[in-house]
């Protein structure tokens, strides 16, 4: 059976997800075979899985940094945010209902039981299993029937390290805080705490984790400096997305309300001579981009009138007129085109809207979804590349005759006459070096000898590095070893 640790927080992105990745990377240094494990996840920004379903993004990158497979079981509960109010709920890598939070409460708890199947069926094939919860387990409204944070840790009998961020101010309160509002037996699960993302010298803290030991009674774990290159990791919060890069070819990217996959963008981030600017709401289109990216988005039809809301769909056409560039990727390609049709009301009320009218195009709704990890050409010159589709909706028209990508042997996407404006359903083409060499030279970028994929493995072993030296590693193991 796995040694077991779950890693909770005091609250959203106090840095769980890098935390995780960490550890399991430097758990695999120490020889132990080990898996990422999130019970329940709420995020628009998901990964096609080797065995056809999906998870989220950051339980990619902690298998990748775990040098393993990716599997619907690493992220057993999936929630895509579609409204203010409700979530598509994604149950083992498939689509299962779409609920309101209200709603979704009363299925949690049937959830379970699939939960703790997952974790098992990980549990058998691995050595350590690091856990990863959501959120913080402090919000006591939550739980009853919770599956995601205490509730999970009691019913699998899982120990749980609590890390606090000092980044945010007021540490000490945040996890002597968490201590007081549990009731006993969710206190004992807990039994170390660690605090994230410190500035400058660790030991000016060290009166302040003496006292939150003294206070809750678990143990000190370390104290974990600020990581400076990861944001040079996929981000799985769209709160986490930032501008990046300098250099003379700008590509700006308006940022949708509900984003999703934007780690199509990191590839292009990290490259030199390149600067990728987030354009929030409100803001205008700047006149001097030279591409323009229409990224995915959880609600198409939504989005669309989003767009046009901000006045970014004037924008982008003086940008079109300017002799500007557009890309649009997944829902950003369904939103370039005449119309949307939703008769099964997939994704709302609205049966149907007028698109941005940039390209020859129709798209139709259907309940299928598209899960495919695929590998491609450059039509232009046979550039191969690898990527995946997560998307419902079949895209038709005029402009798809001038397809600009082959998927296995079929003509995919759409483009413009003069060629351009390109939209594309496949996301992850900008991760192959070769492709995105190809596709920037367009814009007079030259070459560069890097691999984007190298760069992803250096920063996760630098990682593994930080953690190992600033987190108390051998203790982290122990409370494992111990269990509850």
């Amino acid at each position: 059976m796995a040694l077991s640790i779950m890693i909770q927080g005091t609250g959203s992105n106090v840095g769980k997800s890098v935390l995780t990745a960490g550890i399991l990377r430097a758990l695999v240094r120490r020889g132990y075979s080990a898996a990422p494990f999130k019970p329940q996840n709420m995020s628009n920004n998901a990964a096609v899985t080797a065995d056809g379903g999906e998870i989220g993004r950051a339980q990619a990158l902690q298998a990748h940094a775990a040098g393993i497979e990716t599997s619907v079981h690493m992220n057993p509960v999936l929630l895509k945010p579609e409204s203010e109010t409700g979530a598509q709920v994604v149950v083992r890598g498939k689509r299962l209902t779409t609920a309101k939070a209200r709603d979704y409460a009363k299925l949690k708890p049937d959830l379970l039981a699939d939960v703790l199947e997952s974790y098992q069926i990980l549990a058998n094939q691995f050595d350590f299993i690091v856990v990863e919860g959501a959120g913080s387990p402090a919000e006591t409204n939550l739980r009853t029937g919770d599956i995601a944070n205490l509730g999970f840790a009691e019913a699998a009998r899982i120990p749980v390290a609590l890390i606090g961020d000092i980044d945010r101010g007021g540490v000490i309160a945040q996890v002597v805080g968490t201590h007081t509002v549990l009731p006993s037996p969710d206190r004992a699960l807990i039994k170390g705490f660690a605090i994230n993302k410190f500035r400058g010298d660790v030991s000016l803290f060290e009166e302040g984790e003496a006292t939150i030991a003294e206070l809750t009674g678990w143990t000190a774990l370390g104290v974990v400096p600020w990581f400076d290159k990861a944001g040079l990791l996929p981000a799985e919060d769209a709160l986490d997305i930032q501008s990046a890069g300098d250099g003379p070819i700008k590509i700006a990217v308006p940022k949708l309300s509900r984003i999703a996959n934007f780690d199509d963008l990191d590839p292009l981030k990290s490259e030199p001579g390149v600067q990728v600017e987030m354009i929030p709401a409100g803001t205008p289109i700047p006149g001097d981009a030279t591409l323009v990216i229409l990224a995915g988005s959880k609600s198409t039809i939504a989005e669309t009138q989003f767009v046009k809301d901000q006045g970014w769909d004037t924008d982008i056409a003086a940008h079109i007129r300017r002799g500007g560039h557009v890309l649009g990727l997944c829902g950003g390609y369904q939103m370039m085109g005449k119309t949307i049709c939703d008769p099964h009301q997939i994704e709302g009320t609205v049966r149907e809207i007028a698109g941005l009218g940039l390209l020859n195009i129709e798209t139709l709704m259907t309940p299928e979804k598209s899960l495919n990890r695929v590998t491609g050409m450059l039509t232009a010159n046979d550039i191969p590349f690898e990527g995946y589709e997560i998307h419902i909706g079949e895209t038709s028209g005029p402009d798809c005759d001038r397809a600009w990508l082959t998927l296995e042997g079929r003509p995919e996407g759409a483009s413009s006459s003069d060629g351009r404006i390109l939209g594309t359903y496949v996301h992850g083409i900008f991760a192959s070096d070769a492709f995105r060499d190809a596709f920037l030279k367009r814009f007079g970028h030259e070459a560069r000898s890097r691999s984007y994929a190298q760069s992803i493995q250096t920063t996760l072993d630098d990682l593994a590095t930080h953690v190992e030296t600033h987190l108390d590693m051998d203790k982290l193991i122990k409370i494992a070893q111990n269990g509850v």
